[in-house]
């Protein structure tokens, strides 16, 4: 099947290929990131000999046997007796056990360059980060952006409203990809990779005993995405419910999922007070799609996906993204790049006046000249007052 090119994340990866700088790709899983790892080797690195790179993919079967770091270093002592470059490849590393030893001695000891894929976050913090400082740089693969979850289905030939229509109701998980966008299948599959890879991985992984309860924690922050809640609030959902688990539980459970790249959580910035807030933050999927496999109505909860959807698009172009507070009012979206800010609100269909002015009207009190966006459904240009209004649509096939 032809690769998706996703030239944005190449772009990035370009500037350190020779570099003597670990490249480590990290996701969600069935992201993609192994497909980008296989650009780099097959396109980017192609005029570099075969005999020169090795590509090692720890979910293959031939390498199961490759779970430590010693036995990770017998398997690659036969490459090592070479006075060429060598090009590393390891795709899902973290599912070998203090690999980043290994790692960390190629990189000091051998004449070459390494390019990594993990699917969980933790994998960049503590000793990690601290054995591997100041060596490597981190490329965050988020799912398909509507743009190119267009370029994926090209040859089914809709209209950009009928594969908007699809991309609400299905995301943009690339493993669904040949099933061109059948939606009964589609979702079995996303709800199959939800149980069996992507909530599997945290129950193992961090040896999780009580499944019902983290599958409670994780089913309502899918259904509220982009309500503002707190480990209070979920605390006392479930002891509606007759099951008693701590906020601590909570919390740690709300992490391990960000840790699978499952959600993010979104903290909420008082504009006026120039500070972060600790409490009622937002959560957000990394792919909407997971949420309607999982029985919730992405088009009755249009306005709260739409939401969703801004927000990784925001990601995916370099934002860092909060949840704006001014006095009583909230804003959808801060983010900032480099220095500069942009504001969005976003809203389904600006109907009347009353939902305009509530869109419009929480930007009178920021007295910067940073842009200020309404993203809706609308076709109607409403921007007034110097502010921006632009079907989202349009918005996210911007290059």
């Amino acid at each position: 099947m032809e690769y998706i090119r996703r030239q944005s994340y190449l772009d990035e990866i370009l500037k350190f290929i020779d570099k003597p700088i670990i490249k480590i790709l990290t996701g969600m899983r069935r992201v993609g990131k192994s497909t980008i790892l296989k650009m780099i080797n097959e396109d980017i690195l192609k005029d570099i000999p075969s005999e020169d790179k090795i590509y090692i993919n720890f979910e293959n079967l031939d390498f199961l046997s490759i779970r430590s770091s010693i036995s990770f270093a017998e398997y690659l002592k036969p490459f090592l007796q070479t006075n060429h470059k060598l090009y590393f490849f390891f795709d899902e590393i973290q599912v070998v056990s203090h690999w980043e030893e290994v790692v960390n001695g190629l990189q000091a000891d051998y004449h070459c360059d390494i390019y990594i894929t993990g699917s969980n976050s933790s994998m960049l913090s503590g000793n990690l980060s601290t054995l591997l400082a100041g060596r490597y740089v981190n490329f965050t693969i988020l799912p398909f952006t509507f743009s190119e979850f267009i370029e994926c289905y090209k040859n089914l030939s809709l209209s950009k409203q009928e594969y908007f229509q699809k991309f609400i109701t299905l995301g943009g998980i690339p493993a669904v990809r040949h099933l061109e966008l059948d939606e009964n299948p589609t979702l079995k599959y996303l709800e199959d990779i939800y149980n069996t890879v992507l909530v599997k991985d945290v129950l193992e992984y961090h040896k999780i005993r009580d499944i019902d309860i983290y599958n409670r924690i994780l089913l309502y922050a899918c259904e509220n995405i982009g309500h503002t809640f707190s480990a209070l609030s979920i605390r006392n959902y479930l002891k509606s419910e007759g099951r008693n688990v701590s906020v601590d539980s909570i919390l740690n459970y709300l992490n391990y999922c960000q840790d699978a790249y499952i959600i993010k959580k979104v903290p909420r910035y008082d504009f006026l007070g120039k500070k972060i807030l600790k409490v009622e933050e937002k959560y957000f999927l990394n792919d909407h799609g997971f949420r309607q496999a999982k029985g919730f109505s992405n088009s009755k909860d249009i306005e709260r996906v739409l939401e969703n959807i801004v927000y990784v698009e925001l990601l995916k172009r370099g934002y860092s993204v909060y949840i704006g507070k001014v006095n009583d009012k909230e804003i959808d979206f801060i983010a900032s790049k480099n220095g500069e800010y942009a504001y969005y609100q976003v809203c389904y269909l600006l109907a009347n006046e009353v939902t305009r002015q509530r869109e419009f009207d929480v930007y009178h009190n920021i007295n910067d000249n940073y842009p200020k966006y309404v993203l809706s459904m609308d076709d109607i240009d409403f921007s007034q007052n110097g502010y921006i209004h632009k079907n989202i649509i349009q918005w996210l096939l911007e290059k």
